[in-house]
C-alpha cells in the first residue's frame, strides 16, 4: 500500500473508495469525497482497509 493507491473501506455500515494520502506502521489515512464533504480524510487501521 503506497501513497496514491485506491482502497476501500467501511463507513456507516456502507464500503466507500478512497485515496490513500499517507501510510504507518498501523494506521492509514484515506482522502474520500462525501456527499457533504468532499476531499475528506479519515484514519483507519491497515487491517480494516481493503
Amino acid at each position: 500500500m503506497t501513497k496514491g493507491d485506491k482502497v476501500a473501506f467501511s463507513f456507516a455500515k456502507k464500503n466507500m473508495e478512497g485515496t490513500v494520502e499517507q501510510v504507518f506502521q498501523k494506521t492509514v489515512y484515506i482522502k474520500a469525497d462525501f456527499p457533504k464533504d468532499k476531499g475528506k480524510i479519515v484514519k483507519r487501521k491497515i487491517k480494516d482497509v481493503k
